[in-house]
């Protein structure tokens, strides 16, 4: 069913599938940073929210854990344990991670989530460092698929997916930096770069869960094709809210992506589609050293007028439609498509 008539907005709680898997992936991850003999694991454990600036235990923070969930629910809907692809759905969240810490320091943020960020607590050069030890620890977490009873080819196959899709993410990040400062962003352009920054991982986390639940090449594409349609409605989804979100709930007040001139699927689409006078405005207020109150809401104006919100969400609608029309010829339960379908409208409609 096409998910076209979804209301923007609707109520969107975390889907049921999270909470299953949250448990065993939390603990895992603990189980995987416990390291006491250097103080980089303390500063790994506070990036985690498990532990304060002084390495005191805290209540956790749980993100969404959507690249592990998405991982474990293709093992299963495929036929296999989840307890299986553990290695692989921690290993994919420490490589997340490991990507937001150098996001940090590159974007020069000083707080996510609430917190200080990493370099902002203990500065640049160790943060480089742990985002560094923390992909490693996610190489060495994935060699133990094998130990958990998955066939050395498999195994091969599950580490060749992860090292393609963390480079991918990479060169993903690298565009991102390049597009800084610049005006002619085209969409074309721009898609290609998410679909490496951002859809990488998420692809290689259902192609991994399908790969590692079942021995079928043409089911394991067939998520993977799924997870790159459900990159670009994440991502066209994260700067909607970057945008328009309630600061209350995401934690950035609206028009935060326009303060920091980020080229982002609303601005790429205002400044293709915007003429004239709104078009000067755009390149003018691009241009400044300083985005002030009064260009803010110059630039939701122009995007008010060519319908960036509208666009946007239907742009997002249609992937969410290619990703589930990716999944038509598989076979699965009753139960695994609902919560599929569920957990594909999550991603178009959340609110942070």
């Amino acid at each position: 069913p096409s998910l076209n008539l979804e209301a923007e907005g609707a109520t969107a709680s975390l889907p049921d599938l999270f909470q299953r898997y949250r448990p065993g992936i939390a603990q895992a991850m603990r189980d995987e940073l416990a390291q006491d003999n250097v103080g980089l694991y303390d500063m790994l454990r506070y990036y985690m929210g498990w532990v304060d600036e002084q390495g005191r235990p805290r209540p956790a923070m749980e993100g969404k854990g959507l690249r592990p969930t998405l991982c474990l629910f293709a093992c299963e809907a495929v036929g296999g344990a989840a307890e299986l692809a553990l290695p692989a759905a921690v290993a994919l969240e420490f490589i997340h991670n490991f990507s937001l810490i150098h996001d940090d320091i590159q974007d020069l943020d000083e707080t996510r989530h609430g917190r200080k960020t990493l370099w902002a607590v203990w500065g640049m050069p160790k943060a480089l460092v742990a985002g560094n030890a923390l992909r490693i620890v996610a190489d060495q977490v994935l060699h133990k698929l094998v130990a958990g009873g998955l066939e050395h080819k498999r195994a091969l196959v599950a580490v060749g997916l992860l090292t393609e899709a963390y480079l991918e993410m990479i060169e993903g990040q690298y565009l991102d930096l390049s597009f800084e400062g610049r005006h002619d962003i085209g969409m074309d352009d721009y898609l290609e770069m998410i679909s490496r920054k951002t859809g990488a991982l998420i692809r290689c986390s259902l192609a991994l869960g399908a790969v590692i639940g079942a021995d079928d090449p043409i089911t394991a594409t067939a998520f993977r094709d799924c997870g790159a349609a459900l990159g670009y409605v994440f991502q066209i989804r994260d700067d909607i809210l970057g945008v328009w979100g309630d600061e209350e709930t995401t934690g950035k007040p609206v028009g935060a992506d326009i303060r920091r001139k980020k080229n982002s699927y609303p601005v790429v689409f205002a400044m293709e589609r915007s003429k004239g006078q709104d078009s000067e405005t755009l390149n003018r207020i691009y241009q400044t050293e300083q985005v002030d109150e009064p260009d803010v809401a110059s630039v939701l104006e122009i995007m008010e007028r060519v319908d960036v919100r509208g666009h946007a969400h239907e742009s997002a609608a249609a992937y969410a439609d290619v990703a589930l029309e990716s999944l038509r010829s598989v076979e699965m339960s009753p139960q695994a498509r609902g919560e599929i379908e569920g957990l594909t409208r999550f991603l178009l409609v959340r609110a942070r």
